[in-house]
């Protein structure tokens, strides 16, 4: 009888090379924000993959970026710190872009680390296949990599070799979580990066990195339905505007396709509540970042 194998394993890169998406292939489900907005994930994500005879716990980090805010800071901080405290490490990079300086600076930090580091070259739909050995090539001077796997995030290709790949570098140990459970986050977090995830979608280029999402209820009535109140916060009252929209339309939009998501997630109907709030300068704010559930030691 084969012995049961669990751990945890690391998914870094640069923003926008396709960790959230991998993360919700291999879950099967949607627990991380997609948006080809960079920097979309803000905290590390843990999706949970179990199998007949494994069990590994992904972390979607943050993309590692020029910081820009002590919001950036703890985004990076959070990314790196998750290197020496994992199994293995997922670096993703986008083989249709090819190799840029972001890959070479997280490749720099990977030399101080003990971790088996897997190179995961996604989007490779979008190449030509006489591309993808020159590319390999490059890669492989930047670092020692355990394995160097190929894959389609987005159409699944090749995603099941990976899993047995990762699977190598797991130990023996316990089953952590359930075999149904897909995420250890609550299901508030979960529902706030939903909507944050459409508003990402939704709006221009000045209101992405200055939105978050808190809910501040979540129940559930007599009649089996939950409701949700959220608050959208802003750092601008023109940024507020645009995100309620004319009439109200935007915010109305929002909702409606955020409630659909929501329903798959929980089983169940939602009603949902949206107000938006202005807070000056959040991403600069200590205090306001701890209250929206960043890290304690900004």
């Amino acid at each position: 009888m084969l012995k049961f194998k669990s751990g945890f394993v690391a998914i870094i890169g640069r923003p926008n090379v396709g960790k959230s998406t991998l993360m919700n292939q291999v879950i099967g489900q949607k627990i991380a924000i997609m948006s080809d907005k960079p920097q979309t994930t803000r905290n590390k994500i843990h999706g949970v993959y179990t199998a007949n005879n494994s069990q590994i716990v992904f972390l979607d980090t943050p993309g590692i970026h020029k910081r820009q805010s002590k919001l950036g800071d703890y985004m990076n901080q959070t990314a790196m710190s998750t290197l020496h405290e994992v199994e293995a490490v997922l670096f993703l990079v986008d083989a249709s872009e090819g190799l840029g300086g972001g890959d070479r600076f997280i490749a720099e930090q990977l030399h101080s680390i003990k971790t088996p580091v897997i190179l995961v070259m996604n989007k490779i739909d979008k190449i030509e296949p006489e591309a993808l050995l020159p590319l390999i090539t490059q890669y492989n001077k930047l670092h020692e990599f355990a394995e160097i796997v190929p894959i389609s995030a987005k159409l699944g290709n090749n995603v099941n070799t990976l899993l047995d790949q990762v699977a190598k570098y797991l130990p023996e140990g316990p089953q952590y979580y359930p075999d149904d459970q897909i995420t250890d986050h609550p299901e508030q977090f979960v529902c706030a990066e939903l909507i944050r995830e459409k508003i990402l979608h939704m709006t221009r280029e000045e209101v992405p990195h200055s939105i978050a999402v808190a809910i501040e209820d979540m129940s559930v009535e007599p009649n089996g339905v939950v409701h949700i109140s959220a608050v959208i916060f802003v750092e601008r009252d023109s940024q507020k505007g645009i995100i309620i929209g004319k009439q109200g339309a935007l915010l109305k939009e929002v909702g409606r396709r955020a409630r659909t998501d929501i329903e798959n997630l929980l089983g169940s109907k939602i009603f949902l509540e949206l107000w938006v709030k202005v807070k000056k300068d959040w991403r600069n704010q200590d205090r306001v970042l701890r209250d929206l559930g960043f890290h304690k030691d900004l």
